[in-house]
């Protein structure tokens, strides 16, 4: 059945767009209607999200770009970037770009710790404050900023210290940013993935990948797709009267 085409005339940005739930995200929003800004570290990645795009939703406008979110000049080209292209800022912006570096605390180093916050963590703020800047200066009516948080977040994990500080750190500046911005119209929701089958859990022995999936009440991984149906909704009018939210996409995990 084909989407509804809610997004139809909207601009999303998606940061972490070039593969896993982030790309799913790319395609979700895609076919619901919107133009697409495909950005990823890597710009290889982000052109392979857009053939997808232009094979699967073929007529629409979309780009790909490289930006390291973790950089303030970095952002701040991208922005400029996509007024250019676009000549307008986006309305949706769905932070996906995210790291790990495992280690157990004990042996966790500095760098290590460093690197995961500031991509997760700092990447997620300077993006949602140059969208939310951008929207402001612009005079548009309201947006949707998505952040990609974690169940780890919540509930923490073995050997990710620096990823559950980083992922509860999204939850807290996104709720704070929900209570500043909604005089603006902009709302901000986190979405809290639980384990999902992406290029990050193929480092991740099978073994462990069907114990998690025995812990699951639904009874398996979850897919990149299960969370752009989420990020859909929230980027649509469907979802107006929703900010500051923190929606777990689990499977029935950690109930």
């Amino acid at each position: 059945m084909a989407a509804p085409a809610r997004l139809k005339s909207t601009l999303a940005l998606v940061t972490g767009g070039g593969s896993g739930i982030g790309r799913a995200v790319c395609q979700r929003l895609a076919q619901e209607g919107a133009s697409v800004a495909v950005v990823d570290l890597s710009i290889d990645s982000a052109n392979d999200t857009l053939r997808r795009l232009a094979r699967d939703a073929p007529g629409q406008d979309h780009v790909a770009l490289a930006a390291d979110v973790s950089r303030s000049e970095s952002v701040r080209a991208l922005m400029e970037q996509i007024q250019s292209r676009f000549l307008a800022p986006p309305r949706v912006a769905v932070n996906s770009a995210g790291i790990t570096r495992d280690e157990f605390l004990l042996r966790l180093s500095e760098e290590a710790f460093d690197s995961v916050l500031n991509v997760n963590l700092k990447g997620t703020f300077l993006i949602t404050q140059a969208v939310a800047q951008s929207i402001v200066t612009s005079g548009q009516d309201g947006g949707s900023i998505i952040n990609m948080g974690s169940i780890v977040g919540k509930v923490g994990n073995l050997g990710q210290g620096n990823y559950a500080a980083s992922k509860a750190g999204v939850e807290g500046l996104t709720k704070t940013a929900a209570k500043e911005l909604a005089k603006f119209g902009i709302c901000c929701n986190t979405i809290l993935p639980g384990f999902i089958a992406t290029p990050m859990t193929e480092k991740v022995p099978q073994k462990v990948l069907d114990k998690f999936a025995g812990m699951i009440p639904l009874g398996r991984l979850g897919r990149p797709e299960d969370v752009a149906d989420v990020c859909a909704f929230l980027a649509t009018e469907d979802s107006k009267y929703i900010t500051g939210a923190s929606i777990e996409v689990t499977g029935g995990l950690f109930l």
